[in-house]
Order: structure tokens, then C-alpha cells, then sequence
């Protein structure tokens, strides 16, 4: 057996009845031992513990769950219940009761978790080798750093141990691993998804992030992980905004890139700026210098000062439980002032503000993710200086609070793995994968419409391959007005929602907005059966976008289930 380990591979799998959970975990297991990565892993979950995942699974329908049976990897700075939070720390270790909420929810969704990876001690670092438990292997160069500080869970992925896993991002830490490891990298919008269950770095600008092996994975996971929890203090409501619409995107000017020695760095640079204007998009040059000044800020200022925060009784009761270079990170922000924060405060707000106006026009803006690839010899040499040049395109990120996503963008001259970073501000994480996948949305809005998905056409569920082969770009998630109705259809196969207008007793459905080429949909009503049929639906914010309604007939039926206002909803009580 040895079964690609993308969700779509395995949906399959699970549908034809070829494979099951425990087929698969059985392979994986076997998978671990013959990649002899060993410092991938902190903690590999026993056959026992693997158990409870595994039972959950055995009673549940595999197209009623989105991550039926998906492996994955939690980086172990993020609680599992019953298994310890070390953030690679031994001394640190505690035993968590409860599963982090962004972990629960997978879990939940089917999902089913190998092990705790390693990681840069208390996510301090983008290397990737400041860690007692050794550094994990670069299966791409091993001669290089994995990138850091989620090290473990982008090896585990790129080794073809998981299907995604889980890492965090404060400055760099679920992109740069990316990067080196041929990975996609979401680090979303700050309060997109719980830090409750999360060791802190620095609390007000820490992001647990994902790794997936393609756009389409990288969508369900952030589907499936997102949620507003009102036990997380800087947990916010999660929105879905578009981007413009625009074949512009924006690189920084040419004096302001940095390789720092790297040619083979900056040569995959311009290959990749000559691959965007291949897929249609245009360049333009951006004043990237409010940018790289919040980066600056990040370690010259009082945000060093809330690790030390996040890590202060530790330090003073454990000092020599630290590995050298995070102890000297950690300790180096006791002495900055209160007057110092509020000044570096300031200097933030001013550089956000600076940065608003360079977004006109643009569609996202594209940078390298790492100006470099150092060698483990060179951190040896130097444990500071090449962690450092890692932050250069990463570290301004959540201090100026805009989501990213960090893509494969081929190979240097020599076959060094090379990714760039899409940005773009908050909220707009879905349409920022959307548009990497697939390039830019078309100007002409005459060969292109609006649709409206309720059932298992929507992303993550089993007919979104149909829509996505032919054309289908997410937009957003979307709310009708409250005036519609949602029935269940069971037959014909397969089980499907049906949505209809109401005069009172209504309520409002959530729905997926997708654009589809005109030329394609033909093709896809052909694929939709009565008693659907296509009209026009309202919603909540007044527009009325084209969308699939049940004949009155057929809903006066069927069983009434509006109350669990989504078909996600109405599949979680089946």
C-alpha cells in the first residue's frame, strides 16, 4: 500500500471501499519508521491512543464527516487532550485535558491526529533547529534547515506522513517551513482560528496555522478549523471578504528585495515573477518600506518583551531548561520600558496607516518567503544572524493584520525547493488561495455568473470536484435573506437540500457564492435534478445572485430542517 495522502486520494479511497482509517493509520505507522526522520516527532500517538479516533470513525457515515479519515500532524506548542504540550521543552511539559478548540474541531470533522511534531523551542525561531529534541531532516536538502519554528509538521507532511498538519505563525512559522519544504502555508487572518489550547509567544499577534499539500486541502482544513470562540479574548467573527477584482498584483521595487547572498534565491525569484505574468497577472512595483519597518519592529521593539511576558516565572524558576539561543531571545526583553511599547504602539499605527494606500488597485501583493536557504553549517556558525534574514519578508505580517499564504514557486538552479507569499489584508483568506490556484478572475464579468451552492456541491463536500473541474472560483460564504426555507431531499441520490421562498416562517440559509464560466454551465445544470431548478435568490445584503430552488411541490413533503440554518449544519445532526 502506499496511497497518496492528498484529501481528495483519500475521499476516494474511503468512498470505493478500498481503504479504511485503520488501513490507513496501519500504513502510516509503517510509513514513520521507513523515512527514519525521527526528530520529526515529540510525541507518535501509540496504537492505544489512536484507539478512541479510531472507534469514533468506525460508527460514522464517511460522507456526512468532511475530513473522514484524514491524517494529520499538531504541532506540540498546541494541546491534544491526554497527551503533553512539551512547546519542546521537557521541564515545561503539562498534561492538557482538553483538546485546543482549532484540534477538537478537526477531530470532530473526522479528522484523525499521528502525533506532536517538533518544533524551535516555544516557537522562538524560523530555522527550525533550535529544539533538544534535534532538528528534523530536510527530506528536500539535507544539508539545509527544515525552516522553523514549525519544523516538525511540515516535515511530517513533506515526508508523506499526514495529509495537513497544524502549525503556528507569530512571524514567519507556518511560511517559511513551508517554503522549504515544497508546502502551502496558510497563515490566516489573526482571531480567524482559537489560540485557546495554545502555548503563547506573543499573544495579541499569534496565528495557529496550516499546512496542505494543495489549494483545494488548504481550503477544507481552514473551512474546518475556523470559528469565532468567545472563550479566546482576541478570537474574532469570521468574515469572508472578495479581493478586487484585478489582474494587478504588487512586488516590491527592486532595491528593496533582499537575497542576501542567495543567487540561486534571486534567480527562483525572477522565474517566479516570469510564471505570474505567464498565468495573466500583472506586475506592478509597490514602496515596500512601511512594510519592511513593521518588520523591523517586531524584534527591535516591546513585542520581545511579551515572550518574555508569555515566559517570565519559567525563566526565573527553569533557566537552564532553555535551548541557548531562545534563552537569550526570551531574556532579552526584561529591560524595555512601558514607555517603549507605547512609542513602537504608535510608530505601528502610523506604518499601518502608511501601508493602506499601497493596496489600490492591487489584487494581492506576491514576495519572496525567504530571501535565502541557510545550511545547518552556516547555523552552527552563527545561531543568530541567518534566523534573522528569514523574517525579512514575513515578520511585518500580523503586526500590520493581513492573511498570507505561502506556495511552492519551483526550484533554484541547483533544485532548492522555493515558495513566494501571497498577502492581502484580513478576511480575505479564502479568495487569497483561490487566486493563487487559479490565477486571476477574468475582467469580462459578461463570460462568467454568479452562483449560489447549499449542498454537497460546497467546498470540502463530496461534489465540489464537479464544480471545481469545471471552473468553479470560490467567492465567499454568503447568507440569504431571512425569508427562504431548507428542506431535506433524499432521493434522488445523492441526499441534497432544498431551498425555497417563503412568505412568513422564513429564515436565513447559508450559502457559498461561486463564479462560474458561462461556457461550463451548461454542462453543470445538466447535472442538477429535479425538483431543482434555477432562480434567482436574495440575500441578506440585497443582492440577488442566481442560485438552485425546490419546486413548492416536492418541499411541502419533505422534512422541514431550517433550524440548522447551513446543509454543514444539517449533516452534523445526522
Amino acid at each position: 500500500m502506499n496511497t497518496l495522502l492528498d484529501i481528495e486520494t483519500l475521499k476516494a479511497g474511503y468512498q470505493s471501499g478500498e481503504l479504511t482509517p485503520r488501513k490507513l493509520v496501519a500504513d502510516i505507522r509503517r510509513r514513520i519508521v521507513a523515512v527514519e526522520n525521527p526528530n520529526i516527532w515529540i510525541h507518535l500517538l501509540t496504537e492505544e491512543e489512536l484507539e478512541p479516533y479510531l472507534e469514533y470513525l468506525d460508527g460514522q457515515d464517511a460522507e456526512s464527516l468532511p475530513l473522514y479519515g484524514i491524517p494529520f500532524a499538531i504541532k506540540d506548542n498546541i494541546d491534544l487532550a491526554g497527551v503533553p504540550t512539551t512547546a519542546a521543552c521537557k521541564a515545561y511539559a503539562y498534561m492538557p485535558e482538553e483538546s485546543s478548540p482549532v484540534v477538537a474541531q478537526l477531530i470532530e470533522a473526522g479528522a484523525i491526529p499521528i502525533g506532536k511534531t517538533n518544533l524551535d523551542q516555544f516557537a522562538t525561531g524560523l530555522v527550525g533547529v533550535r529544539t533538544p529534541y534535534g532538528a528534523p531532516r530536510n527530506p528536500y536538502a539535507p544539508d539545509r534547515v527544515p525552516g522553523g519554528s514549525s519544523c516538525g509538521s511540515a516535515v511530517a507532511l513533506s515526508e508523506g506522513l499526514v495529509s495537513f498538519s497544524l502549525g503556528t505563525d507569530t512571524a514567519g512559522s507556518g511560511r517559511v517551513p513551508a517554503a522549504f519544504n515544497k508546502l502551502w502555508g496558510v497563515k490566516p487572518s489573526k482571531g480567524r482560528l482559537s489560540t485557546n489550547g495554545l502555548v503563547p509567544a506573543c499573544r495579541t499577534l499569534d496565528c495557529i496555522s496550516i499546512f496542505a499539500l494543495n489549494a483545494a486541502d488548504s481550503q477544507l482544513v481552514l473551512k474546518v478549523a475556523e470559528g469565532y470562540d468567545v472563550d479566546d479574548a482576541y478570537s474574532q467573527p469570521t468574515l469572508d471578504t472578495a479581493l478586487p477584482i484585478s489582474k494587478v498584483i504588487g512586488i516590491p521595487q527592486a532595491e528593496q528585495l533582499m537575497f542576501f547572498g542567495d543567487a540561486g534565491y534571486e534567480g527562483a525569484w525572477v522565474s517566479a515573477v516570469a510564471d505570474l505574468k505567464s498565468k495573466g497577472w500583472e506586475i506592478v512595483e509597490i514602496d515596500f518600506e512601511p512594510f519592511l519597518k513593521a518588520a523591523r519592529l517586531l524584534y527591535e521593539g516591546p513585542w520581545v518583551s511579551e515572550r518574555t511576558a508569555a515566559l517570565k516565572d519559567f525563566l526565573e524558576s527553569n533557566p537552564d531548561d532553555f535551548f541557548p539561543a531562545t534563552k537569550t531571545i526570551v531574556g532579552g526583553g526584561l529591560n524595555n520600558t512601558a514607555v517603549e511599547a507605547f512609542a513602537a504602539t504608535y510608530k505601528l499605527a502610523d506604518l499601518k496607516r502608511e501601508s493602506e494606500s499601497v493596496w489600490d488597485g492591487l489584487a494581492a501583493i506576491v514576495t519572496p518567503t525567504a530571501g535565502g536557504f541557510p545550511t545547518l553549517a552556516e547555523m552552527e556558525a552563527d545561531p543568530i544572524g541567518p534566523n534573522s534574514t528569514l523574517g525579512y519578508y514575513t515578520n511585518f505580517m500580523n503586526l500590520l493584520d493581513l492573511c498570507a499564504l505561502a506556495t511552492p514557486a519551483g526550484e533554484t538552479a541547483s533544485g532548492l525547493p522555493f515558495g513566494i507569499t501571497w498577502i492581502a489584508p484580513r478576511d480575505a483568506d479564502k479568495a487569497l488561495i483561490e487566486i493563487a490556484d487559479k490565477g486571476p478572475v477574468a475582467l469580462d464579468g459578461a463570460d462568467q455568473l454568479s452562483i449560489l451552492l447549499f449542498g454537497a456541491h460546497m467546498s470540502g463536500l463530496p461534489l465540489n470536484s464537479q464544480v471545481q473541474r469545471l471552473g468553479g472560483r470560490f467567492v465567499s460564504e454568503v447568507q440569504t435573506a431571512s425569508n427562504y426555507k431548507m428542506v431535506y431531499l433524499p432521493e434522488p441520490a445523492p441526499h441534497r437540500p432544498g431551498i425555497l421562498r417563503v412568505s412568513d416562517g422564513g429564515v436565513s440559509i447559508t450559502a457559498e457564492e461561486w463564479l462560474f464560466p458561462k461556457a461550463s454551465l451548461g454542462q453543470f445544470l445538466s447535472t442538477i435534478q429535479q425538483p431543482l431548478g434555477l432562480g434567482h435568490v436574495e440575500l441578506k445584503d440585497g443582492r440577488k445572485v442566481h442560485g438552485f430552488l425546490c419546486e413548492s411541490a416536492a418541499a411541502n413533503a419533505a422534512k422541514d430542517i431550517s433550524e440548522t440554518g447551513s446543509w454543514r449544519g444539517f449533516l452534523k445532526t445526522l
